[in-house]
């Protein structure tokens, strides 16, 4: 299957290279593309024009700005009739998507910067698809990670949970990092040890099912260390300012959301 990545900026760049190790031919377009020559080296191709690539590819994905989208699908529309094609802009909804070029499958995602290491989550909506127009879908997104099929609703509360999260959990690392230099770690030591203990907290998550409160309780001991931590947490209300940032995010999503569909 050959795929065309419409816009390698960083999403665009990080879902070819995922495509391409996972063996599927991999075309991608940026008007610079001196800056993303490092793609060549996982067997990516690269191209300014997206009409030559838009008719190349089985498969079209659009990863540019959400303001681009509609500019992107009148250039290419007469190469994409009756193909899929994956939008990765937030905020735009598939009934606008479908007014630009209405013979096109399209698919509504929001994966995140993990597609980097094929651990992202990738969340996503379609109407047209046909069982094995699912199949291939479901397919590509595996290359990025883990997927779901979700009602279009949820998107702009995905956009603020799953899409924005790398950059609070970088946040909340950030300071587990810093923390370990406060208490005289050297560097490289506390960012492994703060690494490697949010991905193993993590995995045992989606592997024992647990609710994290559960995964709290097996570390906590009566007059243990964990105990004062978690305290002075509570006393910070830690759990208050994600729950803040994630729904700023989403009211934002529908903000711009909102906003792109009444310009169009």
């Amino acid at each position: 299957m050959r795929i065309a990545v419409i816009g390698a900026g960083t999403i665009g760049s990080a879902v070819a290279k995922a495509l391409a190790e996972a063996g599927y031919e991999v075309i991608a377009t940026r008007r610079k593309i001196e800056k993303v020559k490092w793609l060549e080296n996982y067997g990516v191709k690269l191209e300014k024009d997206n009409k030559k690539a838009s008719k190349w590819a089985d498969v079209v994905i659009i990863a540019v700005k959400p303001n681009k989208v509609g500019k992107i699908l009148e250039e290419i529309e007469e190469n994409i009739s009756n193909k899929i094609v994956i939008s990765l802009a937030a905020g735009i909804p598939i009934r606008l998507l479908k007014k630009f070029v209405p013979q096109a499958k399209f698919v509504r995602a929001m994966p995140n910067i993990a597609v980097l290491v094929k651990e992202s989550f990738t969340a996503y909506s379609a109407e047209d698809l046909n069982e094995e127009d699912i199949k291939t879908v479901e397919k590509i997104f595996s290359s990025f990670g883990k997927c779901l099929k979700i009602d279009e609703e949820y998107m702009d509360a995905i956009t603020g949970l799953s899409g924005s999260g790398p950059a609070y959990v970088s946040v909340f690392l950030e300071a587990m990092i810093y923390g370990g230099l406060k208490v005289g770690l050297p560097r490289d030591i506390a960012r492994l040890a703060a690494a490697q203990t949010l991905l193993g907290t993590a995995k045992l998550l989606l592997e024992l099912g647990d609710h994290p409160a559960e995964i709290r309780d097996m570390v906590i001991t009566p007059g243990g260390t964990t105990i004062d931590g978690i305290f002075e947490l509570e006393e910070g209300k830690i759990r208050t300012a994600i729950m803040k940032a994630i729904d700023a995010a989403t009211k934002k999503s529908k903000i711009l959301s909102t906003k792109i569909v009444n310009e169009e």
